[in-house]
């Protein structure tokens, strides 16, 4: 292949300018450098070789007795493969390994490199890799098969082939698992570092108990209900510091293991008890068990290796029997479920499922705890065991820097400041006011986000802020401050004011069924706002909260007296008929009409921490949006009017910070399947938070 004429003329024309005057010397370096400017030009266009022919005149090098011909042939090599690289040498089965094929020279045009593997099923390659125009090389991924066993077998020697012209080879060694003995090593040693870092964390730990009963028709539903909320410490003994509603009187021993009722025994909940699940073995010792290898299974994205775990015998009593799932990457137990032999400080144990979440690289922390008995009539007498279901949840780990982000917020510094009106002036007395109250609000606020009982602002407010927005605009309020919307962290429903901050639980977000519902409750917190009721400004003093976070339900009570409440429900239709929900309100009455029914059996769940009741001795909170609802028929199917319980709100334990759930829609089948206000187990998606998650969520 020539190059073109214009190119030979150019070339020429450079020459001829440049040798004049000068010695044959510098003339021949000219001449080489144009060579290689030919090359370059020949292997940018592809173009394997080619001549080119010039004549060194007499006329312009005296020195020469006649014309010179010069003859140059430039050859330009094919491009070819030059190697095949891996980023790892070795890979565990399951793991992916990055690769890369090189050519020698750039691509004139898009070549295909074929790929092979050998043994052909060891390990998976795409059958070709195209490099593209221009580029000199191009990325494969090789895939290694999961082993079919979780622990033992054998390394696997893999060659990854490639070839274009020639053909070259790189070697992969995919690693078998670790034997099963070295692994339950590795288990007991990670468990042992788990027991060493939980010691220095205290975390809030809540639990709701719904004791159940079967009826004559085998429908199993709740009879009663109990409730524990406590600082968790785990330095010697999981004990709780239980935050109190109501000063507990000297004959009341909250923390006893057994209460006398009515005359006969029957057993009490402790909250050390469920606590304790979340710790497998305080002392775990391999030498104390039996280890069986069941299989290998996908928490979520999390694969894992499932053990079944056993006391020996002449073991110590009150060691974990049942079942442990293991990650793969560096061995730590992210759930066991089971039970604890009888033994140590309690009479007996209960069956549970617990759960830990990965927080930060390596760190699997306790988050989750379903139990329950189901058993008829597993009893020791003269005590009777009820059959029951419970959720334990944890969260405020991440407590030091929740507190730190809380009081930097409490530094409020005006950028700028509006002097549309002239010179900066004081406030006048009802602007100070206005202040004066916004302040006791933020306190309060502040201080609730401090203990762990408030999350951060989040996706969820603005939710709740859109509902509230639409309430405003439609009847056309205006309203200074600014309304604000946060949610209260734990379990029994309730809302109430913080000034003009409303404050909705999770548990009431979890169990409401629509929009229009969730608008019927922020409406009759909106009319407290409208009708101006107000906080007590006595929290503007930030002594007020020199005391401990256990009594934080006594010293920060909110709610109102019946009279405003009643003027709250009477406002709060008004907001609503003037709504885009005022049609759209039969399923929020229904809703009212399922609380009114269970709030009998639920007295702890409608117990509030800082408002008021939902519902008060049978007369529920907006009673006509109930009267107007239809028939409340627990056996239809389609007819939902309560949700179970963590359904919609997902909360973080390490920041404390919630978001709504992606919820999946699941067709019921049966009226059994409805779970209005019901506990239910636990089934958390498992995940490893990537680098760029956790640098996110350390500079929220």
């Amino acid at each position: 292949m020539r190059v073109s004429l214009s190119t030979r003329l150019l070339l020429s024309t450079l020459f001829l300018s440049w040798h004049r005057g000068r010695d044959m010397k510098t003339s021949m370096r000219l001449l080489c450098g144009m060579v290689v400017l030919v090359m370059l030009a020949l292997s940018a266009h592809g173009q394997q070789s080619t001549d080119y022919s010039f004549k060194l005149s007499k006329t312009d090098f005296p020195s020469t007795n006649s014309d010179v011909p010069i003859r140059v042939t430039v050859t330009v090599p094919p491009p070819m493969l030059t190697s095949i690289s891996l980023s790892a040498p070795s890979a565990v089965g399951g793991n992916t390994v990055q690769g890369r094929v090189t050519l020698n020279t750039a691509a004139p045009s898009d070549l295909e490199v074929t790929m092979a593997a050998d043994p052909l099923n060891a390990a998976t390659v795409p059958s070709s890799v195209t490099i593209k125009e221009g580029e000199t090389s191009a990325p494969f991924t090789v895939t290694t098969p999961l082993s079919k066993v979780t622990v033992g077998g054998h390394d696997t020697a893999v060659e990854i082939y490639a070839h274009y012209e020639v053909t070259k080879h790189v070697g992969l060694v995919i690693l078998a698992p670790v034997s099963f003995d070295r692994m339950i090593d590795r288990v007991v040693d990670r468990e042992h570092s788990f027991m060493d870092s939980v010691k220095q964390l205290h975390p809030l730990a809540e639990t709701y108990i719904q004791n159940m009963h079967e009826d004559k028709d085998h429908n199993v539903l709740p009879v009663s209900d109990q409730y524990f909320l406590g600082r968790l410490s785990l330095a010697e003994t999981t004990a709780d510091q239980v935050f109190e509603k109501d000063k507990p009187s000297k004959s009341r021993h909250f923390l006893s293991p057994f209460t006398m009722l009515s005359g006969a025994f029957q057993r009490k909940y402790v909250p050390q008890g469920f606590a304790q699940m979340i710790v497998l073995d305080r002392n775990f010792q391999k030498s104390n068990y039996y280890f069986e290898f069941v299989r290998q299974e996908f928490l979520g994205e999390v694969k894992c290796i499932v053990v079944d775990v056993q006391p020996k015998e002449h073991s110590p009593k009150g060691l974990f029997a049942g079942r442990i799932w293991v990650e793969d990457r560096d061995f730590n137990i992210v759930r066991f479920n089971g039970t604890y032999t009888n033994g140590s400080n309690y009479n007996s144990y209960l069956h549970f499922d617990s759960w830990r979440i990965n927080m930060q690289p390596g760190v699997w922390l306790p988050s989750y705890v379903y139990s329950e008995e189901t058993e008829k009539h597993h009893s020791t007498p003269p005590f009777t065991q009820p059959r029951f279901k419970a959720q334990t949840r944890l969260w405020d780990y991440d407590a030091i820097r929740i507190k730190h982000q809380s009081e930097f917020t409490d530094v409020r510094v005006d950028a700028v400041r509006d002097e549309s009106e002239g010179a900066p002036q004081d406030d006048m007395p009802l602007e100070a006011l206005r202040n004066w109250e916004r302040l006791a609000e933020d306190n309060a606020v502040d201080h609730l986000q401090k203990v762990g009982l408030l999350a951060p602002p989040g996706p969820v407010d603005k939710v709740l802020q859109t509902v509230v927005n639409n309430l405003i605009i439609t009847n056309k309020l205006e309203i200074i401050p600014d309304v604000r919307c946060r949610v209260l962290l734990t379990t029994p429903v309730e809302s109430f004011t913080i000034g003009h901050t409303i404050v909705v639980s999770r548990g009431l977000l979890d169990v409401l069924p629509d929009e229009a519902s969730l608008a019927m409750m922020l409406s009759h917190e909106l009319a407290h706002i409208v009708l101006g009721h107000k906080i007590n400004t006595k929290f503007a003093f930030n002594d007020r909260f020199f005391f401990p976070d256990t009594v934080t339900f006594q010293r920060m009570d909110f709610s109102r007296n019946p009279a405003d409440e009643q003027a709250a429900d009477t406002k709060a239709m008004t907001l609503l008929a003037s709504s885009p929900y005022n049609d759209k309100l039969a399923t929020a009455g229904l809703f009212l009409k399922a609380l009114q029914e269970r709030a009998p059996v639920l007295a702890n769940l409608i117990r509030p921490h800082m408002g008021n009741p939902l519902d008060i001795k049978g007369t529920v909170r907006l009673a006509p949006v109930a009267s107007a609802a239809p028939q409340l028929e627990s056996q239809k199917v389609e007819q939902i009017a309560a949700l179970p319980l963590g359904g919609r709100i997902k909360l973080d334990p390490w920041s404390n910070e919630v978001s709504m759930k992606n919820v999946k829609h699941l067709t019921i089948l049966s009226p059994a399947e409805k779970l209005p206000f019901e506990v239910t187990p636990f089934g958390p998606y498992l995940t490893r938070p990537s680098a760029l998650q956790i640098e996110t969520r350390a500079s929220k």
